[in-house]
C-alpha cells in the first residue's frame, strides 16, 4: 500500500520538483514563473500590515516573562501552505510541456554528375589561384547548396574515370573533390567525348526524372576516341541534360614563373563552338566563366535552374505536465481551508 502510494504520487511529485525536470520543460506562459519569487514578499507585507493594525493587549506577569514555545510557530503553517499552493498554481498556469518533433522529407531529388577537367591546362592562372582550384572551390559551394539530390564526380584528362558514384553522402563527395590534383591522370589531354561517355554510363540506369551532367573544361577535345557531339547525342537519348561551363580566357594568360621569378605567359583557346553544340544537343545551356566571380555566378545560375522538389512535413507531439502541479495546488489549498479556522491561526502571538 505504502509502496504503491510512493510510486503513484510521491515519486512523481519529487521528480517534478527537481531542477533538471523543471529545466527540461518548455513553458507556454513562462512570464508567470516570475511571480513565484514575489509570493514570500507578498506574505511578508501582509504580515507587517496586519501586525501594525492589530490591537495589542498588555498583560502583566508576576514573575519574569512567559516562556517561548516552539508550538507558537505553528501559527505560520497555514500561510506557508497557502504560499506553496499559490506557487504550484503559478507553475500549472505556466503550462509546462515537452514537445517531440519529427521531420519527414518527401519528394524526388535530382541525379547530377560533375564532370571535371584535370588536364595540365587547368594550371593556368587567369582564375585564381588557378583554374582547377577555382573550379574545386565553387564545386564545394555547389554541393553545400543541394538537399536530397544524388551527386557524383567524373574526372578526365587524356582518359576519363568515375571518381565518386552517385551518392547523398556529401562529405564523401567533398573529400573526393578536395583530392583532385593536376597530373592525377597520367595520360594528359582533353578527352571531352570520353568523359561524357563515362558520365552517361553512370546515369543511364538512374530512375530519377531529372538527370543532369555539368561539364567543366577549359580546352578543346584533343584525346579519346569518342566524338564529343556524338557522346552528347547519346546522353540525350538516355534523357540526360547537359550544362557546359567553359573556363578561362582566350589568348595570352599567366602560367607560373620562369627561372628569374618573372611571370610566364602561354597561349590558350577554348573550343566554345563545340561546348555550345554539346549543351544544345543535351537541351542544356553553355556558360563562359573568365574569372572567379563569373564562375560563381554560373554555378548559382545552374543551382537556380535545377531545383529538386523536396517537401518537409513536421509532426509535433506536445504533452502537458501541468496536472501534477495543479493537483498539488488544490491539495494544499484544501489543507489550508481545513487549518485556517483551527487553533493554529488563533494561537497567542509571542
Amino acid at each position: 500500500m505504502i509502496e504503491q502510494f510512493w510510486q503513484r504520487f510521491l515519486a512523481p511529485l519529487l521528480d517534478g520538483l527537481r531542477y533538471a525536470t523543471l529545466s527540461s520543460y518548455t513553458w507556454q506562459e513562462p512570464r508567470l514563473l516570475l511571480l513565484i519569487p514575489a509570493l514570500p514578499l507578498l506574505f511578508g507585507l501582509r504580515w507587517l500590515l496586519v501586525h501594525r493594525r492589530r490591537p495589542h493587549l498588555d498583560v502583566a506577569f508576576v514573575a519574569g516573562q512567559a516562556r517561548r514555545d516552539w508550538s507558537a510557530l505553528l501559527r505560520f503553517l497555514p500561510d506557508i501552505l497557502l504560499m506553496f499552493s499559490l506557487a504550484f498554481g503559478l507553475v500549472a498556469l505556466a503550462r509546462p510541456q515537452r514537445t517531440d518533433e519529427r521531420v519527414v522529407q518527401t519528394g524526388e531529388g535530382i541525379d547530377m554528375l560533375l564532370v571535371m577537367d584535370v588536364s595540365g591546362s587547368m594550371e593556368l592562372q587567369d582564375l585564381l589561384p588557378n583554374r582547377l582550384e577555382a573550379a574545386k572551390r565553387v564545386g564545394r559551394e555547389f554541393i553545400a547548396g543541394r538537399i536530397g539530390d544524388r551527386l557524383g564526380l567524373v574526372v578526365f584528362a587524356g582518359d576519363a574515370y568515375s571518381l565518386a558514384p552517385l551518392t547523398t553522402d556529401y562529405d564523401l563527395l567533398r573529400e573526393s573533390l578536395d583530392g583532385l590534383r593536376l597530373g592525377m591522370i597520367a595520360n594528359d589531354g582533353t578527352a571531352i567525348g570520353t568523359a561524357l561517355g563515362v558520365a552517361t554510363n553512370r546515369l543511364r540506369d538512374s530512375r530519377s526524372r531529372t538527370k543532369v551532367i555539368i561539364l567543366i573544361s577549359d580546352g578543346e577535345n584533343t584525346a579519346g576516341s569518342l566524338d564529343p557531339l556524338t557522346a552528347a547525342q547519346l546522353a540525350h537519348a538516355y534523357g540526360l541534360k547537359i550544362y557546359t561551363v567553359g573556363l578561362g580566357q582566350d589568348g595570352t594568360v599567366p602560367y607560373g614563373t620562369d627561372e628569374t621569378g618573372r611571370p610566364r605567359y602561354v597561349e590558350t583557346r577554348l573550343d566554345e563552338t563545340t561546348m555550345r553544340q554539346i549543351a544544345q544537343a543535351g537541351e542544356g545551356q553553355f556558360f563562359r566563366a573568365t574569372d572567379n566571380a563569373g564562375l560563381q555566378r554560373v554555378f548559382r545560375q545552374i543551382n537556380t535552374y535545377e531545383k529538386s522538389e523536396i517537401k518537409q512535413t513536421r509532426f509535433r507531439n506536445t504533452k502537458d505536465y501541468y496536472r501534477l502541479y495543479l493537483f498539488c495546488c488544490i491539495g494544499l489549498w484544501l489543507v489550508w481551508l481545513g487549518l485556517k479556522n483551527t487553533f493554529l491561526t488563533n494561537a497567542l502571538e509571542d
